[in-house]
């Protein structure tokens, strides 16, 4: 069995103490490879591995570290198949989401950030007889800390900025999904990464992630996860004065009026509904209709979702995969039998299927729609991250608006409307930190990511992260006038 080791000074290390954490592939439910369980004392290895790299990898001109980062894209590109299988094998999604979307994009998020850190231009102000400018400048060992969603897509999107802008990197990926994060210290290897400059910390994040947080230091905090952690992160760290950026949970809403572009909407809804087995912050978990297309949007609906393909992630032709644990699993039954207790109807789905083959044991349920729920209750309420959605009616914009904002959460909403005033009226009033319209999960690299409310603080993406990952000094030259 693999043992999946730290990555530490450019080398594979041991756990301190010995002790290894089973990885169990969800579409089978057995055990495939044991994690190392790190502790604080791995935490300060890595962190003063980063610490000792940090002068000569900030001092690097934008073009080197540019260059370092192509280098990791090149490598990963490489080993695009052994990466796809992995990730599959990892998560339970099937491998044809992971060829199509979490692996090219891990490798375009080095390959972005590897060039916008060349276009990057300072501000400058002048007056008569004085010029301020501003110089940015890299924190130093900062943390990344992912998620088991979306494992080496969501890791490579915090790493590529920290490091193209100068900083050194402990890594903490999910206990739950490490088999790529692992992996990529192997591209660092390949690549000729300096010693240090990424280090790759496994274990439990109550052990390694706390120790992270605590540690004095780590200078800024990216995390993205549920929002009881984020939470505890900035308990944590706002006392420290650290930098932090979390993206959370979300219960999107996905409003549907009656001119939508009705076929499109149709099947962007299924996707966005159950796309990784439901298991992506940005999924439409309420999809909200407009009263006079709600019956034949619930009848096209359910037959389009009772004929998606669930099963062996490994078959090319499957949709929904394997939950991602057992543990997970269990939380989203908990969630279906909530639904039915709260006065749900379940239109279709809701049970658990037996896998099948080398897939007996393996963590599959029924995609799930419900109808019949009030808009206060826990399953309209709280994050479920799996294959449930909800339907309600609505009458007008001023309703569907109301309902959409009525949660704790604030991080994607999707309108499908052809009314342009009215898209831009809604987006407006939507209280999210992205929203689509006639689409979903287009992403410009470019543009700001995160959420509001208790779905995050701060932004990701283009020189949000870069400005995130370096800290501006202004600058003020007095002249004298000719």
């Amino acid at each position: 069995m693999k043992k999946l080791m730290h990555f530490i000074a450019g080398e594979f290390t041991s756990p301190d103490l010995n002790e290894y954490i089973p990885v169990i592939e969800p579409a089978t439910g057995k055990p495939y490879a044991s994690l190392a369980r790190g502790n604080a004392n791995d935490v300060d290895r890595a962190i003063r591995s980063a610490e000792a790299a940090f002068p000569a990898w900030s001092s690097l001109s934008p073009g080197d570290r540019s260059e370092y980062l192509h280098a990791l894209a090149r490598e990963l590109d490489n080993r695009m198949e052994d990466f796809i299988q992995a990730e599959s094998k990892d998560t339970g999604k099937s491998v044809q989401l992971a060829r199509e979307i979490d692996i090219p994009r891990a490798v375009n998020n080095f390959k972005f950030f590897a060039q916008l850190i060349i276009g990057e231009e300072s501000e400058a102000h002048t007056l008569p007889g004085t010029i301020n400018y501003t110089h940015r400048k890299a924190l130093g060992p900062v943390a990344c800390i992912s998620p088991w969603n979306l494992p080496i897509y969501l890791l490579s999107w915090k790493i590529a900025p920290a490091l193209a802008s100068g900083n050194t990197v402990v890594a903490k990926p999910s206990e739950v999904t490490p088999y790529t994060a692992w992996m990529l210290g192997e591209v660092c290897q390949a690549a000729g990464l300096p010693p240090g400059v990424l280090n790759i910390v496994q274990g439990f994040g109550h052990e390694v992630g706390q120790a992270l947080t605590e540690h004095e230091k780590i200078q800024a905090i990216s995390f993205t996860g549920g929002t009881a952690t984020g939470k505890k992160i900035a308990e944590t760290a706002a006392p420290a004065f650290k930098k932090i950026s979390l993206e959370l949970g979300g219960k999107n809403p996905n409003i549907i009026f009656a001119d939508a572009p009705y076929e499109e909407m149709l099947a962007t809804t299924v996707r966005s509904s159950f796309a990784n087995q439901g298991e992506i912050c940005l999924c439409g978990s309420r999809i909200l209709i407009q009263d006079e297309i709600y019956e034949q949007f619930k009848k096209d609906f359910i037959r389009k979702v009772r004929g998606i393909k669930i099963g062996d992630p490994t078959d090319p032709n499957t949709f929904m995969g394997a939950i991602v644990s057992k543990e997970h699993f269990q939380k989203i039954q908990t969630y279906i039998d909530l639904a039915v207790e709260e006065g749900g109807h379940i239109l279709t789905g809701g049970k658990v299927i037996e896998g099948q083959g080398r897939c007996k044991g393996g963590y599959f349920i029924e995609p799930t729609v419900i109808e019949g729920l009030s808009q206060s209750c826990r399953t309209n309420q709280e994050e479920i991250f799996g294959p449930v959605v909800t339907l309600q009616a609505f009458s007008d914009e001023i309703e569907a608006m109301e309902l959409a904002n009525d949660t704790i959460y604030g991080l994607s909403a999707t309108i499908w409307t052809e009314n342009l005033s009215r898209a831009h009226r809604i987006a407006e009033k939507i209280e999210a930190g992205i929203v689509w319209v006639n689409t979903w999960l287009h992403r410009d690299l470019r543009t700001p990511f995160g959420g509001t409310k208790q779905s995050g603080m701060g932004r990701e993406g283009g020189y949000h992260a870069l400005h995130f990952f370096t800290e501006p000094k202004n600058i003020c030259i007095k002249y004298d006038s000719i």
